[in-house]
């Protein structure tokens, strides 16, 4: 069995867990928060949405858990593929953590601009959600 490289980053919100999770859940927010990523969402069914990137179009599973603070952005195709995220409390407001994985043999440099955006998509989400 071959492992990915894990990368995590975590961000301190001050806003309530639920406020957090609640803006992150709603895939109509990606274009805000990862203009990288996703310049236009629509929903197909269920979990599945499309989402426009610079590349072309993708469709994602955006998998939910309010009562774990999970918020999952996977390929539709692809489900170990995407951003694994968890919104956990953090006294009187809220910790967001995202993780990624790499195949093992990834560049480290990809590897450090993917994070470099992470960190930019993680003070957008705080940006907006302390805003709120």
């Amino acid at each position: 069995m071959t492992l990915g490289r894990a990368e995590t980053r975590t961000i301190s919100i001050a806003a309530p867990p639920t406020r957090v999770f609640d803006y992150l859940a709603d895939p109509r927010h990606f274009p805000e928060w990862a203009p990288g990523f996703a310049t236009a969402v629509d929903h197909d069914h269920d979990d599945i949405w499309h989402v426009q990137t610079e590349g072309g179009p993708q469709r994602v599973a955006v998998r939910v858990a309010a009562d774990h603070g999970v918020v999952d952005v996977v390929s539709a195709d692809a489900p170990t593929v995407g951003l694994f995220t968890r919104v956990v409390p953090n006294l009187a407001g809220a910790e967001l953590i995202f993780s990624l994985f790499f195949p093992e043999d990834t560049d480290p440099a990809a590897v450090d601009a993917q994070m470099a955006v992470v960190g930019e998509e993680l003070r957008a989400v705080r940006e907006r959600v302390e805003s709120r």
